[in-house]
């Protein structure tokens, strides 16, 4: 009888030991995009020597350090590059993009993740993390409105400044899920090597992109010409859009923002809708989708009130309320969306 009691002591010790062990890994495993808290970063490196020795196909070797939730900084050997166009030529802090090699990454967040797109605010203006919270606030609009859609997780940075011997800098930013990474999600392929005309992707994963890009002003992207805009083809050939890259648009209304000399108009905060024609229902039907949603909508913007001053908040729910009336407004909605839809 003792014996049996102390077996099975030591089994159910055993198990809970197997339940905790399991645990703790899972934990340590959890994937970069699975939460939504904010990530502490810690990065030390010269923007001037990023910007001359690295292009598209050449990186450096730099070190990040994460924040654990104890607190501690865990350091990880990267690579790093500059990347993108406009806000490389013209934001003080460049866009990037964050290699990790399988060894540095196999247990922690970013083990499903070797490649890594990082977002920063492009000035170090005091207001400059206030239109990186709006950008990134877009990127969740997205999600409420779209299945295909890029991940993203905010982080807080403490940047080491090398260019300013070694002043430290804390500011927002935050990770953009890879191209790649995007299509094993969905089990399909980026189409890089093709123009794709807006026509033969599928209607209502089209018009819902278009609906979101009229909403939050944006009229930089062009799927043809894949600026701002990817073409994902999922299985039996279907082809999706995917947007990114939302900072030149109305919603987030930066100082840098210009209009495109391909539209017809002055500014970024008016809007113009640049969707291909479709039958008549499906606008109707994304009508509808997007008016159930409205509630959900506000309420992601309340998330991020917090990142801007009063001004900007009020300004945001104005400028998508307007949209909203579009929406509720039938001869408007026939006028600025049905009718004004793009036959080429």
């Amino acid at each position: 009888m003792t014996y049996s009691l102390a077996r099975a002591t030591v089994l159910c010790l055993f198990f809970s030991f197997i339940l905790i062990f399991t645990a703790s890994k899972s934990l340590a495993q959890e994937d970069l995009f699975d939460s939504n808290e904010i990530i502490d970063i810690k990065m030390a490196f010269s923007i001037k020597d990023l910007r001359s020795t690295t292009n598209d196909s050449t990186f450096t070797d730099e070190l990040v350090w994460v924040k654990s939730p104890d607190g501690e900084w865990e350091e990880m050997p990267i690579e790093l590059r500059v990347r993108g166009n406009f806000r490389l030529s013209n934001c003080y802090y460049p866009p990037l993009r964050m290699k990790i090699k399988k060894k540095n990454r196999e247990g922690t967040m970013f083990e499903e993740n070797k490649s890594i797109k990082v977002v920063f605010p492009c000035s170090r203006s005091k207001t400059a993390e206030s239109y990186l919270a709006k950008e990134f606030m877009a990127y969740q609009l997205f999600e409420e409105v779209s299945e295909y859609i890029f991940e993203t997780r905010m982080m807080r940075v403490t940047f080491i400044n090398e260019d300013k011997k070694g002043d430290e800098e804390v500011m927002l930013g935050f990770f953009l899920e890879d191209d790649d990474d995007v299509a094993d999600r969905f089990d399909g392929e980026i189409v890089d090597d093709k123009r794709i005309l807006g026509t033969l992707l599928e209607d209502l994963p089209a018009v819902r992109h278009d609906f979101f890009q009229m909403m939050i002003g944006n009229t930089d992207f062009s799927g043809l010409f894949k600026h701002n805009s990817k073409t994902l083809m999922l299985p039996e050939e279907k082809l999706v859009p995917l947007a990114y890259d939302f900072d030149m648009t109305g919603l987030v209304n930066p100082p840098y923002a210009q209009v495109s000399d391909l539209v017809d108009i002055e500014n970024v905060t008016d809007r113009l809708y640049r969707g291909f024609c479709r039958e008549k229902e499906v606008f109707y039907t994304v009508r509808d989708e997007f008016l159930q949603k409205e509630e959900r909508i506000f309420e992601v913007v309340s998330n991020y009130e917090e990142y801007m001053t009063s001004s900007q908040y009020r300004e945001s729910v104005r400028f998508l309320e307007d949209f909203f009336d579009i929406l509720k407004n039938d001869r408007v909605f026939e006028n600025q969306i049905v009718l004004a839809c793009r036959n080429y």
